[in-house]
């Protein structure tokens, strides 16, 4: 199952990137030569997906600039200069640019190396995992032993049959495998037929998917990595080059 349209969450402030994001947005920092965003679009793009909306609002004529120049993906951009509309508001606005059904959701921030190639990648494998009949998300998950730069605990627990708890409501009796969310869902449009309007968080939506069974992960191929800080630059270079160096 090929899925062709997605979403790229970039309108974040960066604030933690300082002051580096001074004069960038947050999704435009390299990271072994390449912008962040740009992992998540390359990734889309090699997954088979044609059109992708990415929301902007900080420093957005940059971001603007940047994407009306990268090649292989019809780019939409949801435009949030006048407020930021945090995880959940910015996705159910971008998302009314596309097409009713299936689509990835991706972080511009979180990214990962040493998966596949077509059909071998995580996003094709993510798709191929995601079955509506049982999840109304499937989460594409790192463990922590693949993570570089992640500076908190466990998100979640990966339990018997996929399904997922929040890591601080697991207890002795649970098991699973502690892991972090990895940057990218698939899941259906039509989900948020009920949304709110304005801002919220995505939250809500894990939670409520959590409660009735269905919100589902699949561990990923590679190493994961993230750059909050200018401090975690390095490692996640070292991740892409270690890789890099490998092919």
């Amino acid at each position: 199952m090929t899925i062709e349209n997605a979403m790229v969450l970039a309108a974040g402030l960066g604030t933690r990137m300082r002051p580096i994001t001074d004069t960038m947005p947050k999704p435009l920092v390299p990271i072994a030569g390449k912008p962040l965003i740009d992992y998540a679009l390359d990734a889309l793009k090699e997954a088979g997906v044609r059109r992708t909306v990415v929301n902007v609002h900080y420093l957005a004529e940059q971001m603007e600039a940047h994407l009306s120049a990268y090649s292989g993906l019809e780019i939409l951009i949801s435009d949030e200069r006048a407020a930021l509309l945090n995880s959940g508001g910015g996705l159910v606005k971008g998302l009314k640019l596309l097409p009713e059904g299936l689509v990835y959701v991706m972080n511009a921030d979180l990214f990962w190396a040493g998966d596949g190639k077509g059909e071998t990648g995580n996003l094709a494998r993510l798709a191929r995992f995601f079955d509506p009949a049982t999840m109304d998300m499937a989460m594409l998950l790192a463990p922590t032993e693949k993570a570089t730069g992640h500076d908190g605990g466990d998100d979640f627990r990966l339990v018997e049959g996929g399904e997922l708890i929040r890591a601080r409501e697991a207890t002795a009796e649970t098991g699973g495998q502690g892991v972090i969310y990895a940057g990218a869902i698939v899941l259906n449009s039509r989900l948020f037929a009920d949304a709110p309007e304005g801002a919220f968080n995505l939250n809500i939506y894990f939670d409520r998917a959590i409660k009735a069974g269905r919100l589902k992960g699949l561990l990923l191929d590679g190493d994961w990595a993230t750059a909050g800080t200018p401090e975690a630059i390095a490692p996640a270079e070292a991740v892409v080059l270690r890789h890099r160096a490998s092919a």
